[in-house]
């Protein structure tokens, strides 16, 4: 169970990092206008952080 958990937050984590540091500063822009105005920055950016503290 604990390496689902881990496997898990290590795809979370290298799915933020090639969305977040392979854009453009426009495209980062966007994207937080996007999870802001969709209400999805709320689950998403704990989610994000907790994964990467499990990833490391």
């Amino acid at each position: 169970m604990a390496g689902l958990i881990h496997r898990t937050a290590q795809a979370i984590d290298e799915m933020w990092r090639s969305i977040w540091h392979e854009s453009s500063r426009t495209e980062k822009v966007v994207i937080a206008i996007v999870l802001l105005v969709t209400g999805l920055a709320i689950p998403v950016i704990p989610i994000v952080w907790i994964a990467r503290i499990i990833a490391d």
